[in-house]
Order: structure tokens, then sequence, then C-alpha cells
């Protein structure tokens, strides 16, 4: 094993420790706070439920940061695709002809990321943030700037539904957090893809010198998040019973917190799947503390920004140290 195997080792270890024990911690002080609500088992799975959309969002969203990039557009995205299926499973299409248009939705977004990130070479920044505004448009103008209500049974059951293992019964939500997981997993850490990814985050030029297609693996890491932000606005849509053009916001910020939280790191080349649906969890557990405080929103996006803040400060900070 050469020594560039072994750090990136160490930093996925540590990264995952790092992520596990910031959870430990949210969790201890939300449970210190309020035991009664927060202690229970209902509640335990009411969070996991609520953070499967985020933790797929991150997942994407973690990718994109690996890569050396950052896509703003995902919680728009999520939006286009919500009301794009409700209104077409209301139109009387078929559900899972609907399900895969609106799927397609996130492909579409990631392939325009892609081209003018990669291609182009326009920041990713500017990119996904005029993408995320263009794709908030296109929600309001689908849904004429109102609510798709879907009463649509099979439809309702993919965000609503459960599936039984024996004396179990797990919400679909997280079945499907499971699978791409899984699949994220293995592709970032287990393929050729994966170690381009890293290579192209740690150092673009040298990746390109050594023969990877810089543009290519950026180009598929934006598709791969859109196709994720679609996803989960099927997801979302299906458990409100409606396609909200709304719907989504903030998102964005809430992947980005996980993702940092999880150990990814904000300059490209560090990152890893199993960090990240920790730092959903703490995500989850905040989100939650807050709800059941009774806190207004307002101040949730407070502790958010200062979650963000927090964590890209303790990761310069690291990078800081061992440049000493």
């Amino acid at each position: 094993m050469n020594l560039s195997n072994t750090k990136k080792i160490v930093t996925s270890i540590t990264s995952k420790l790092s992520s596990i024990m910031a959870l430990l911690i949210v969790s201890l002080i939300v449970a210190v706070i309020i035991p009664e609500a927060f202690l229970t088992s209902s509640n335990m799975i009411n969070i996991v439920r609520q953070m499967s959309t985020n933790g797929i969002l991150t997942i994407g969203m973690t990718i994109v940061l690996i890569s050396g990039g950052i896509d703003l557009s995902v919680g728009s995205v999520l939006a286009v695709s919500g009301v794009i299926s409700c209104g077409l499973v209301s139109d009387g299409v078929n559900v899972w002809v609907a399900v895969l248009l609106a799927l397609l939705t996130g492909p579409v977004f990631g392939i325009f990321n892609g081209f003018f990130v990669a291609k182009l070479n326009i920041p990713p920044f500017i990119v996904t943030l005029a993408s995320m505004q263009i794709g908030r448009g296109i929600a309001y103008v689908y849904s004429s700037g109102l609510p798709i209500r879907s009463s649509n049974e099979t439809y309702n059951l993919i965000g609503n539904g459960y599936l039984s293992f024996g004396l179990f019964e797990v919400p679909i939500p997280i079945i499907i957090l499971i699978l791409v997981v899984v699949i994220s997993y293995l592709l970032l850490h287990k393929t050729k893809f994966g170690n381009y990814v890293f290579a192209v985050g740690g150092n673009s030029e040298a990746a390109r010198y050594s023969g990877i297609s810089v543009a290519k693996t950026t180009f598929l890491c934006y598709v791969y998040s859109g196709t994720l932000s679609a996803l989960v606005g099927i997801i979302l849509a299906s458990r409100m019973y409606s396609g909200q053009p709304t719907a989504g916001e903030g998102y964005e910020m809430d992947a980005v917190a996980a993702a940092v939280l999880g150990g990814t790191s904000f300059s490209g080349g560090v990152g890893n799947i199993i960090g990240v649906l920790f730092g959903a969890l703490t995500i989850g557990v905040i989100n939650n503390a807050l709800n059941l405080l009774n806190i207004p929103f307002y101040f949730q996006d407070i502790v958010k920004g200062s979650v963000i803040l927090i964590a890209v400060l303790l990761d310069t900070l690291k990078k800081r140290g061992k440049g000493k």
C-alpha cells in the first residue's frame, strides 16, 4: 500500500469519526434538554424518515463538492420534479411513466450545469445559482404558482408507504436512501470514476496530466447530483400529497451543512459517503430539536448558517495545521 492510499484511508477514518462524534454530541445535548419528546421510538423513526430526503440530496452535493464544485440548484430541481410528477399523475398519466419523466428532469439540469461548468469553464457557483433561479421559475410556471395535489394512492405510497420485513415496517423513503447510499458508496469508493472524482477535486491539473478527462468527470458529477435531486422531489411531493413550486427552498444549505459536517472539504478532493450520512443525521437531529422546541424558522436559519460556518472553519484550521 503506497503512501497516498494510506493518507486517503486515514483521512476517511478521521472524517467518519468526526461526523459520528458530532452526531453523538448533538443528540446528547438534545436528549438532555427535551428527553420526553426526543427519546421516543416514533420520533427516532420520524428523524430518519425526514432526513432521508436531505441525505439523498447531500450525497449528490458531496460528489460535486469532492470534484471541486458546488450545486446550488438541488432545491429547485427538486421542486420541478415534484410539480411535474404530480401534474402528470393528475392528468391521468400512468404513475410509473410520470415518475420516470419527472426523474429525467434531474439529468437535464445536470447536463445544463455540467456543460457550462465543465465545457465552458464558468464558475460552478454562478452556473448553479443561475439554474437555481431558472428551475424555480419553471416550477412556478408549470404549476401556475399553486400546489398540484395528488390523490393517486400508488404515487402517494412512495413517500408515505412502508415495506414489511418480518416484525419491522420500514418507511419506503428510508429504503430508497439505503439503496442510494449503497450505490453511491460503490460508485465513489470502488470504481475508477470515484478515483477520478477525488483526483480532479484534489488537483485538476495533475489529474489532466495523468490522462483523466477532467471535463467528463465534472460533467458526470453534476448529472448524478441532478438525478438524485429529482428523485428527492418525487419522494417529497408524494409525502406531502402535492407538488409545490416552493418545495426545496433552502435545501441546498441543509445539503451543504450535512456534507461539511460529514467531513467533505469545500476545496475538493476529500469526502466519503458514510461520513456525510452521519452529517445528514446530525442536521436531521438539529431540525427535529428546533421543531420540538417550537423555535421559529428564521432562528433555524441562523443555527444552520452557524453550523456551516463552524464546520468550514474547522476544516480550514485542520488544513492549516497539516500544512505546518
